[in-house]
């Protein structure tokens, strides 16, 4: 399989020793912030640049119907436009905020511990998310993704905000460490107790691996897909 890397920082540099050691070859390689490339000589890209050209990324591979893996997050404003795109020219896209299968399975611990907290009034719900001083956006995309499957499964809340919540709104609290690949943690807290999950991740390599994965499934797809549709969960 001929892979594109649209954006090859740290991420991409890892996720190329993945695919190389699955015997797939990187034919491209873009600078996080480049636009000016051809895409055509791809069976399949994976962008992870930056949020001001993730969605440049993302037209250039689906207007010359090369399949197209985004784990960039921040643009997410322009994400029905993508779907649009996708669905006119025929297509094939999954856009993650997180491509670990850890985190992927986290995910649906997470909506499940929220259906099973909606009944229980006495609890509140806050969320934490650590990670590297490089990354851009904050909260996480990961973490807006927690949030937005609480409000979700959970009758009481409706919204997040970053540092600050109430009895509607989850609090989301950022922090940024240097070289902390990231770090989720979901908190139920009542008078009596304390309820939390945890997701640590110790290196990229979960999430470069989980990125090709997805690479290799949505070959010769068409449509718009999740993550679940890649692991086959729901």
């Amino acid at each position: 399989m001929k892979i594109a890397l649209l954006g090859y920082g740290k991420m991409g540099k890892t996720i190329e020793q993945i695919a190389l050691k699955r015997g797939h070859d990187v034919v491209l390689t873009i600078d996080k912030d480049d636009t000016d490339y051809d895409i055509t000589e791809a069976d399949v890209a994976i962008d992870f640049s930056i949020p001001t050209v993730a969605f440049n990324n993302i037209s250039n591979c689906l207007n010359n119907n090369v399949p197209v893996i985004s784990g960039t997050t921040g643009w997410l404003d322009r994400y029905n436009e993508a779907v649009t795109l996708c669905k006119e020219k025929k297509g094939a896209f999954i856009y993650a905020s997180n491509y670990s299968l850890g985190v992927n399975i986290f995910f649906e611990l997470n909506k499940t511990l929220a259906k099973m907290m909606s009944a229980l009034k006495q609890y509140n719900v806050s969320m934490e998310e650590i990670h590297h001083t490089q990354k851009l956006d904050a909260p996480s995309g990961t973490a807006i993704s927690l949030a937005q499957d609480i409000i979700e499964q959970h009758g009481s809340y409706s919204n997040w905000k970053l540092d600050q919540g109430n009895e509607t709104t989850i609090p989301i609290v950022a922090k940024r460490i240097e070289d902390v690949p990231g770090t989720h943690t979901v908190t139920y807290e009542s008078e009596v107790d304390t309820i939390t999950i945890e997701h640590v991740a110790h290196t990229r390599q979960g999430f470069a691996l989980g990125a090709v994965i997805a690479a290799e499934w949505i070959v010769g797809k068409q449509g718009v897909f999740t993550m679940n549709d890649v692991l086959n969960i729901g």
